[in-house]
């Protein structure tokens, strides 16, 4: 049977206990049900991941899939996403990764790799040719993920263009809760412990060869004209032919003027920094000054990703991947550091060893906190001088963590466990969601869109998002980051949105979330008589279905809130006063009524679960 356009047709299927690789070909039904990556990934984690399975647990799935736009002309479309039960929230997550590897995977004949089970030594999966092969990897136990990828390829014989890595640091191997998988030298799959996951299943890596396939599609003229359209808008749109084309790098430098750059572990809004200092933050000194060099992602013309070289200072000579914001947030302005070149640094130490930099950052700043207020001293930290911007004492703290050595194995636990192991006033430091999960890179205390999204997602991070248009709902645009009732009304309209984009194997920073935009691609891709319509159904299903795993493993409506300080009311800046804490019931209210789901118990009604054709689900959930 020939494959569904846009497809491979076929998934890897992996038992590392016995060593067997399988195929599985889903029929286009399926296909169309659940399309790939996001929503192929929440099929596989609820049906073959029952309640009583810990993340921990030889028979928790990791599913790495791409979708149907994923290897084409598409702009950006080396997406893949990594869904798994996670070890921060012991439920379900959907996280994302760009690079080559989406590419790569459909090229090599396969749409995603399903592993289960638990290898009894340490192994790499070698996806190739329509094959694939486990292969020994103790010569990579130890090593960082910067290494492996070198080293892999060496053993191979591949130059650096033929083969996409990704794979865990000594993170991963330690299984740090919040460790990451990270691959072709900058891009990382991070929230809530997908390394951790691969690292129980020893599993160091998976390497995957470019190969010579080609994916069919269904219109190849228009899916061209498409993608060259796309181009042409985001070169006049977001100025990509130009050199300082800044992706998210503006991002410190915009958020601090706005009050949301998250600061000294949201303790001020105010960041005491030097103007000159500040401008070292934004694009035009970064890459002039780090003799910035591309480093694209697949079918990319942007100027968003770059190699750096930093030429003088202490680090003179250090190489490393230019850090997004986020990045550049929980290493500065979050940890008390105005050094440009010292966020560089620590950046890339955070991929090298494997972590998630988000819960890294909130980590690292919660022990400043904690060590400044005498709640942890010297002793405790093993001799580190916790202070704020002690780039030194951060850097050896991170090795320590990711090796679980001293102090390091009770922060390799995360911010809502090591808050509780440390106790007392530490409880009202840590910032993160009552699931566990720290929020990304702002203070959202100024955005309480990003917050109460954060709160009940269910993929472990944001979930709507602030790029989708709730016009497309009848929903008018929102008036103020301030207005509660808008904001859960608009969060539970825009649900299905980015689960669907991030099922198709493309990049956010190219499709911008535009819903006639991804199904005319959908169209030329697949054949289909695809709409904007059955995409935003189609989201939503996989939200709800997500949902409905977590529940079935112990989530409930008290998860989705915000941890004390979280929740807080800035004390300064332009959100100094405004509290959400008097409007978040309301909130929540609203939101459950909006999405269809029991407001005691959290569970999706049957109507709403048998209106997405989840029928199997509303049995298991409402016997």
């Amino acid at each position: 049977m020939a494959p569904v356009p846009g497809y491979a047709g076929k998934f890897l299927s992996v038992d590392l206990s016995s060593g067997r690789i399988s195929e599985e070909s889903p029929d286009e039904a399926t296909l169309r049900k659940y399309l790939g990556g996001t929503g192929f990934g929440s099929k596989v984690l609820y049906e073959e991941v029952p309640p009583g399975v810990a993340w921990s647990d030889p028979e928790n799935r990791l599913v790495m899939a791409t979708g149907p736009l994923a290897g084409t002309s598409v702009c950006g479309s080396g997406t893949f996403s990594v869904v798994t039960k996670g070890p921060i929230t012991n439920g379900a997550t959907s996280t994302q990764a760009n690079g080559f590897f989406g590419a790569y995977l459909k090229f090599s004949g396969f749409d995603g790799i399903i592993v289960q089970g638990r290898a009894e030594r340490w192994q790499y999966l070698f996806v190739h040719d329509g094959a694939a092969e486990l292969r020994d990897a103790s010569a990579l136990v130890g090593k960082d993920t910067w290494e492996i990828e070198d080293l892999i390829k060496a053993e191979l014989g591949a130059k650096e263009a033929e083969l996409s890595v990704f794979g865990i640091g000594p993170a991963g191997e330690n299984l740090v809760r919040f460790a990451a998988i990270v691959g072709d030298k900058g891009h990382a799959a991070a929230h809530n412990g997908v390394g951790a996951v691969m690292g129980f299943k020893r599993l160091k890596a998976v390497a995957v060869a470019r190969g010579k396939g080609r994916i069919p599609v269904a219109d190849s003229k228009r899916l061209g004209e498409l993608a060259r359209d796309l181009m042409e808008k985001m070169r006049t749109e977001k100025a990509w032919s130009v050199r300082y084309y800044t992706g998210t790098l503006e991002g410190v430098r915009r958020y601090e003027k706005s009050g949301a750059l998250p600061i000294k572990n949201y303790t001020t809004n105010t960041w005491a920094i030097s103007p000159d200092d500040l401008n070292k933050f934004g694009s035009e000194y970064i890459r002039d000054h780090f003799q910035a060099k591309r480093h694209t992602c697949w079918a990319c013309p942007t100027h968003h990703c770059h190699i750096l070289r930093i030429p003088d200072g202490p680090y003179a000579g250090f190489v490393g991947e230019e850090p997004e914001y986020e990045c550049f947030a929980a290493w500065g302005p979050l940890i008390g550091n105005s050094d440009v070149a010292a966020s560089i640094v620590l950046s890339n130490e955070v991929d090298r060893l494997g972590f998630d930099t988000n819960e890294a950052g909130f980590l690292i700043s919660m022990v400043v906190e904690c060590y400044e207020k005498g709640l942890l001293t010297r002793k405790d930290t093993d001799g580190l001088e916790m202070t704020w911007g002690n780039v030194p004492a951060v850097r050896a703290m991170l090795r320590k963590i990711a090796y679980r050595e001293g102090f390091g194995d009770v922060l390799a636990e995360g911010v809502m466990r090591a808050a509780q192991a440390i106790g007392g006033e530490a409880l009202n430091i840590g910032v993160h969601t009552m699931k566990g999960i720290v929020p990304r890179g702002h203070d959202h205390r100024t955005l309480w869109f990003h917050m109460f999204d954060t709160c009940v997602s269910d993929t472990s991070t944001v979930e709507s998002g602030t790029k989708a248009d709730p016009k497309m709902f009848g929903i008018p645009p929102l008036s103020s980051n301030f207005a509660g009732e808008e904001i859960a009304r608009i969060v539970a309209a825009v649900r299905g949105i980015m689960p669907f984009e991030d099922s198709l194997g493309v990049c956010r920073f190219t499709t911008d979330s535009r819903m006639q935009r991804l199904a005319e691609f959908m169209q030329a891709a697949t054949g289909w008589d695809y709409t904007p319509e059955e995409g935003n159904a189609s989201g939503r299903k996989f939200a709800n279905l997500l949902r409905a795993f977590n529940v079935r493993h112990g989530h409930h409506p008290g998860l989705d809130n915000p941890s004390p300080r979280y929740g807080s009311t800035p004390v300064d800046g332009p959100g100094a006063g405004k509290s959400i804490a008097p409007e978040w019931e309301k909130m929540l209210d609203i939101y459950y009524r909006d999405m269809g789901w029991d407001r005691l118990s959290g569970r999706p009604l049957p109507e709403t679960l048998r209106s997405l054709g989840l029928e199997h689900v509303a049995r298991d959930l409402w016997p």
